[in-house]
């Protein structure tokens, strides 16, 4: 089982992933998907961003481009954000409703 700490090395998750290191400093260096770094600057990635490299791989394998996954990344955050936004709104409307109901 993966842990959510960023401890796995370039070399181990390049490994887990059957690709090349240099692709994975290429994702990088394109800000696809940036893992943290240890006090001597070495790429440390968490399990999320493991999977995160996995669909990042899956869609290079059914033909989208490295800016096409960029965007793509960066619509699904965007998405998130909206979804999270929408639920905290539709928590503030049920209060007042309920506060105007009670009154």
């Amino acid at each position: 089982m993966l842990s959510d700490e960023p401890f796995y090395t370039i070399g181990q998750v390049a490994a887990l992933l059957g690709v090349p290191a240099a692709q994975l400093r290429r994702l990088d260096a394109l800000e696809i998907v940036q893992p943290d770094r240890s006090q001597g600057n070495q790429r440390r990635y968490s399990a999320d961003e493991i999977e995160r490299l996995r669909e990042v791989l899956a869609l290079g394998e059914e033909g989208v481009t490295l800016p096409g996954v960029r965007r793509i990344l960066e619509l699904r955050r965007r998405v998130d954000e909206l979804e999270d936004r929408l639920a905290r709104q539709s928590d503030e409307l049920a209060r007042a409703r309920r506060s105007a109901d009670a009154s």
